[in-house]
């Protein structure tokens, strides 16, 4: 049985999770990382060296980096539509993937760090201004794409809509005032009805 060492709440971790279920496939979490800690112990290093979630262990295989992994599950036990067949539409798909990860997921961060982690005392208030500010251009960016699709690459969900489909739970959440974005808005009500993206993104924030 595939085995995924991460918290539920870590957005990294709500990837691989969202993508398991979406494949109908068995697999255990543990709760590593944040309050649960453990992380930093020798054994964990041993499979991460950097410390961080999610890590998959598939027996004696194991990989880290969410889509990395995502990408493992995909080869190994996916397939068409998820990773589509037609390779133009699976390089948008990446293309989506990778833009997510370099770009949107770093404001995106400290909009929840200071929303969700941070105190009254130690909130940087314009740093949480700018990221949300970022971030609105952003998607505004991905309401653009999606004025002529239902889902990034077409007609079809794929795995290039999981990683900015996990983020968009918490930007409508945390970020209610945000820039009016009908497509953006539209292609997450696509997402939030699925019962693997319910069972797995929209949790508690802690």
């Amino acid at each position: 049985m595939l085995r995924v060492l991460g918290r539920a709440t870590s957005v990294n971790v709500q990837k691989v999770m969202w993508l398991i279920d979406e494949l109908g496939l068995e697999a255990e979490r543990v709760d590593v990382g944040g309050k649960y800690g453990g992380n930093q112990d020798p054994a964990y290093l041993a499979k991460n060296p950097m410390g961080l979630i999610p890590v998959l262990e598939d027996g004696d295989y194991v990989v880290w980096e969410s889509q990395a992994i995502m990408r493992y599950l995909l080869e190994a036990y996916g397939g068409d539509p998820w990773l589509p067949a037609d390779v133009k539409v699976r390089g948008q798909a990446h293309q989506w993937m990778d833009w997510y990860l370099t770009v949107m997921h770093p404001p995106m961060t400290v909009i929840y760090f200071q929303m969700i982690r941070a105190t009254d005392a130690n909130r940087n208030e314009k740093a949480l201004a700018d990221a949300k500010e970022k971030a609105g251009e952003l998607w505004a960016v991905l309401d653009k794409h999606l004025a002529d699709r239902p889902f990034l690459t077409g007609d079809t969900l794929n795995m290039g809509d999981i990683p900015c489909g996990c983020s968009a739970y918490r930007w409508h959440t945390l970020v209610p005032e945000g820039p009016d974005l009908p497509n953006l808005k539209a292609w997450w009500d696509r997402l939030n009805v699925r019962p693997a993206y319910k069972k797995n993104v929209m949790l508690p924030f802690e």
